[in-house]
């Protein structure tokens, strides 16, 4: 009943007569496209099962990121300057709220690398990787990403951001407070309706810095190229929708007298991993969000598996040699798996196979930074042998066929030589 219940919905917002409706209805019916994307994706699970796994992660790794995250700011001696923000994170917890963030911030004052030593240091860095790999795999799900990043470039970015993010925060918190102190704001502040103007762009700043810093994650986690008006629109929809889930959550669960009753001093530990879950799954969720308004072709059938058979598997690997040759002799390489897949329209998960048999037959090569080269001269890559590399049986090597069928398959694969002849890949790009 629910699948047929999807198949009518599908139909009813794909419908090629809803170009000829009014144009309210054109509109109602196309903003109702995301909406049913969403609920499909989040029916289906996958999301939900990687915000548990998440909170998990998290639950491990959240002090020493932290510890590695404020290295920098400890330096300075201004790493408490973070603690309203991780406040405000642990704000729909209640009274408790402040008591955890107190906790977290002394468990960070406590981690010092001469006290852990050459091993608790190699452990605490490898839990901070661990879970920034986790968080990027997540993402890369949700973007139909089939490679990730490169160790070189996992360990010099994650780096960048885990150290450089925080002090950025930081600057930005007080480059607000020195702007609402200066003599001019405060002499506006007197003046209505600029006084409550202020008021008002005060008590916002902290939800907008939480859009801001969720646009930042969607733009930059993925390995994949994301438009910032993408990363923007589900970074703002998934800011208010936290906001909206916290209040909600503050209101209906943290300050519930029967669950302190029932679970007493646990009551903390549980509210913690249940707030933890929804911040995750609203995380996953914008970055959905931010796929589809990027991706919106994708919209109608989501995450459904392209195995490229026959004429679009020769396609697509004629398609990806022509594009790298290209880049290759105009020395610009510029494709990866996950840029062609984009370029091409279709998912990764269906190009990298193919991308997999031409590494593996030499048709093509890979630098250490991902990008895709021709495997030997333009002129010795024939077009026959492509073909012939995609369509030669490696899934099972032991397979005997009859003679019958040999002899057509023979016959078959001697009228494509016959067809390609001997043109090369440089032939097709003169």
């Amino acid at each position: 009943m629910l699948e047929r219940l999807k198949n009518l919905a599908g139909e009813a917002l794909w419908n090629p007569a809803i170009d000829k409706s009014t144009a309210i209805e054109h509109r109602l019916l196309r903003s109702l496209r995301l909406p049913y994307a969403l609920a499909r994706d989040m029916a289906g699970g996958a999301l939900s099962l990687r915000a548990m796994s998440l909170v998990y992660t998290t639950m491990l790794s959240i002090v020493p990121l932290l510890a590695f995250s404020f290295s920098v700011l400890k330096g300075l001696g201004v790493h408490r300057k973070l603690e309203p923000l991780l406040f405000k994170f642990f704000e729909p917890l209640g009274e408790r709220g402040a008591e955890l963030t107190g906790q977290v911030i002394g468990f960070v004052d406590n981690v010092k690398g001469s006290v852990l030593g050459s091993v608790g240091l190699l452990f605490l860095i490898w839990t901070v990787f661990s879970m920034v790999q986790k968080i990027e795999d997540s993402f890369n799900y949700v973007w139909q990403v089939e490679k990730p990043r490169s160790l070189a470039r996992r360990f010099s970015e994650y780096i960048s951001v885990i150290l450089i993010g925080p002090v950025i925060v930081v600057f930005a918190l007080g480059m607000i407070a020195s702007i609402n102190n200066t003599a001019l704001v405060q002499k506006l502040a007197a003046i209505e309706p600029f006084g409550s103007t202020l008021i008002l762009a005060g008590n916002l700043a902290p939800y907008v810095l939480i859009v801001l810093l969720f646009s930042f994650v969607y733009a930059f986690v993925p390995n994949t190229s994301v438009r910032i008006r993408a990363a923007l629109g589900g970074g703002a929809i998934a800011g208010i929708l936290w906001a909206f889930t916290g209040a909600v959550f503050a209101s209906f669960v943290a300050s519930s007298s029967s669950r302190a009753a029932i679970y007493s001093g646990f009551a903390i530990v549980l509210v913690a991993l249940i707030w933890l879950y929804l911040s995750w799954l609203i995380l996953l969720l914008g970055a959905q969000i931010s796929f589809y308004l990027q991706r919106p072709e994708y919209m109608r059938h989501g995450r459904r598996q392209i195995a490229p058979v026959g004429q679009l598997r020769e396609g697509l690997a004629l398609s990806v040699m022509i594009n790298v040759a290209q880049s290759f002799r105009d020395n610009a390489l510029q494709w990866s798996v996950n840029r062609l897949a984009a370029s091409l329209g279709v998912p990764a998960t269906a190009l990298s196979p193919v991308v997999d048999r031409l590494l593996a037959s030499g048709m093509l090569a890979i630098t250490e930074d991902e990008k895709l080269l021709p495997g030997r001269e333009l002129n010795r890559i024939r077009i026959g042998d492509i073909l012939s590399a995609i369509r030669e049986n490696r899934d099972i090597p032991g397979l005997v066929w009859e003679a019958k069928v040999s002899a057509l398959t023979a016959r078959v694969n001697d009228a494509i030589s016959g067809a390609t002849g001997d043109t090369t890949l440089a032939d097709m790009l003169d």
